[in-house]
């Protein structure tokens, strides 16, 4: 495993990300910054979070999905959690090092807009857009993801296939 930098304070965590698809197949991103961090740029991030105590993947998942854009699901919807992976970036003033799932959500209509009614203040600042991208679109794309292997291990992801993604130092 790759050495976690001793730059910030670190915080460990569980947390779930989610591949959300709408009825016309594609997938929900975030355009993201850390206003904290300016020379990290810009990148498109999968929705997710932290688990709070107690709570389950499927419980962070659905409740993940409705604060971070107001859309609301039943639990049937969420996939299970085939891709796992360790990952380590910097946030604000911490340095996160994160036990993550990653599972999908289908969503039966096309994607809506996103409602920040319920988002965290930092989510706020940090996420400055939105998009429903087609997955062929992400898998091409050379801009910044997080995960950073995303268009790399979408398809596979999507097609069903175990993911056990090794430890990534995003940043």
């Amino acid at each position: 495993m790759t050495t976690v930098p001793d730059d910030l304070p670190i915080i460990e965590r569980r947390a779930v990300r989610l591949v959300v698809l709408d009825a016309d197949g594609r997938l929900l991103l975030f355009h993201t910054r850390d206003p904290d961090h300016p020379r990290l740029g810009t990148w498109w991030e999968l929705p997710g979070g932290g688990m709070d105590p107690g709570e389950t993947y499927l419980d962070t998942a659905v409740r993940e999905l409705r604060e971070e854009t107001g859309i609301r699901v039943d639990p049937a919807r969420v996939g299970p959690p085939s891709w796992r992976r360790r990952v380590s970036f910097i946030h604000r003033q911490l340095r996160h090092v994160q036990d993550e799932v990653i599972v999908t959500v289908r969503l039966d209509r096309p994607g809506p807009d996103v409602d920040e009614t319920d988002r965290l203040d930092y989510e706020r600042e940090d996420y400055f857009g939105f998009r429903w991208w087609p997955v062929d679109d992400v898998v091409a794309s050379r801009e910044r993801f997080y995960p950073g292997r995303l268009p790399g291990l979408l398809a596979g992801f999507l097609a069903g296939d175990e993911i056990d993604e090794p430890f990534e130092l995003w940043s």
